[in-house]
């Protein structure tokens, strides 16, 4: 059996094994997908689909539920998932990208890194946009992180003072 061709490369999956499949993308254990967990595998809150409408994402979710979930229960149960995989019924490709559910470091390694980088690549080498904007996004963090650190300082910070409570308003 095949896995879904648009996620195969998030995983690395050679041989496709619909059991591990449906573990992997249960993201909260409880034995089934409900609708968070398929917006979160196909990757639908992930700033790279910022643009995309929120009916489309939307559609997404109820497309794969009606695939999956024939009793209409709004959850998709690993029974179902396996019964419908063997007999057949895939996951469709949307062509939304191959889904993001990891963290930021997670995703800028399996969907940037690895295609135009190795191990022997040397910080002077990461100069697409992909890499620039990653670190941005890294400096930016640790200045946001050094702001909080700064007013936690303070025995007073004023921007958390309601605005008719500050002298001179």
């Amino acid at each position: 059996m095949t896995g879904p061709p648009f996620i195969s490369p998030e995983h690395h999956i050679d041989n496709f094994d619909a059991g591990a499949f449906f573990s992997l993308h249960d993201f909260d254990s409880s034995g089934f997908w409900d609708a968070p967990e398929i917006s979160k595998f196909y990757g639908l809150n992930d700033e790279s689909l910022a643009s995309v409408p929120h009916s489309r994402k939307a559609e997404v979710v109820r497309s794969v539920m009606q695939l999956f979930d024939p009793a209409q229960t709004g959850r998709i149960t690993r029974d179902e998932w396996l019964r419908l995989s063997a007999a057949g019924v895939r996951l469709p490709d949307f062509g939304l990208g191959p889904g993001h559910h990891g963290d930021d470091e997670y995703e800028y390694e399996i969907h940037h890194f690895e295609k135009f980088h190795d191990e022997n690549t040397k910080e002077e080498d990461l100069i697409h946009e992909e890499d620039k904007a990653h670190f941005r996004k890294h400096e930016e963090m640790e200045a946001e992180e050094e702001r909080i650190m700064m007013e936690q300082q303070k025995p007073i910070v004023e921007a958390n003072i309601p605005i008719m409570f500050r002298k001179g308003s």
